[in-house]
């Protein structure tokens, strides 16, 4: 049976097939979702997804959406059951907070600000700048820098903001993510590089303009409108708060496993 989800007060909702995919498809008009770019500003790979053009505008097929968008949602789902660790990342002006905002609710990574080159494939170079924040804070803890000269201190603390700005979301990612969802893959074309350099599925909601053949889980719909992209983004961050939840229950029940083999054996 084909499930579809739905957000609400109470939390996630698994619904079956009664609920059409009709309903999602209302609410993903009401968040805007099916408003594409303008006609001249496409990708042709993009066809597949695009119902029509209405005042030079394109209009992305909500039904191709849902069943991306379902696709998309089970298989993060299936990653975070897993233990999976997810990377969210979307630094144009209208993803930013919301990116912020949806991955502290699932406790996953997040980049909001700017994606530094190689922060997927050159880890190790990213984590020296984490561990130059960690020195600066250790130095304000232990009142180092009150020994500093006033424009030392103030130096530091520029690039204390500068580093929490950049790496804020990401100072505890000892290792690549399992998968990295992103707003807007054509904005953030050398993240879905990186990504697919190394093997890690993309996740993305794609616009009109962009490579849907470099993502593994393209999510057609409006990128640039804040209420499309907290829509999307809410959704699949429900399913991966579904996922952990599978995760830590199997944890959960192999502890209790592993005490009972314990107590039977004494």
């Amino acid at each position: 049976m084909t499930w579809l989800w739905e957000r609400s007060a109470g939390g996630i909702q698994k619904r079956g097939s009664k609920v059409m995919a009709s309903e999602l498809i209302k609410k993903l008009l009401e968040a805007g979702v099916h408003f594409g770019h303008q006609s001249r500003r496409w990708n042709p790979k993009m066809k597949r997804f695009i119902f029509g053009e209405r005042g030079g505008i394109y209009i992305i097929d909500l039904e191709k959406t849902v069943d991306r968008l379902t696709a998309a949602r089970e298989g993060i789902r299936e990653i975070a059951a897993k233990g999976g660790k997810i990377l969210f990342v979307g630094t144009k002006k209208q993803a930013q907070q919301v990116i912020q905002e949806e991955a502290l609710r699932c406790e996953m990574y997040y980049v909001m600000n700017r994606w530094m080159g190689g922060l997927l494939t050159n880890l190790e170079t990213v984590k020296k700048s984490v561990r130059k924040l960690i020195d600066i804070e250790k130095m304000e803890t232990n009142g180092t820098i009150n020994r500093l000269t006033k424009k030392e201190a103030s130096l530091l603390m520029k690039e204390k903001d500068r580093l929490i700005r950049d790496l804020g979301g990401i100072r505890d990612m000892a290792v690549p993510p399992q998968a990295i969802f992103i707003v807007d893959t054509k904005k953030e074309e050398i993240a879905v590089a990186e990504a697919n350099r190394l093997g890690i599925p993309v996740f993305g909601l794609i616009d009109t303009n962009s490579d849907p053949d470099l993502i593994q889980y393209p999510i057609p719909g409006n990128d640039d409108a804040v209420k499309s992209i907290k829509f999307i983004a809410g959704l699949m961050v429900d399913s991966v708060i579904e996922g952990r939840k599978e995760f830590l229950a199997g944890k959960k029940v192999q502890k209790e496993v592993q005490l009972q083999e314990v107590v039977n054996l004494n």
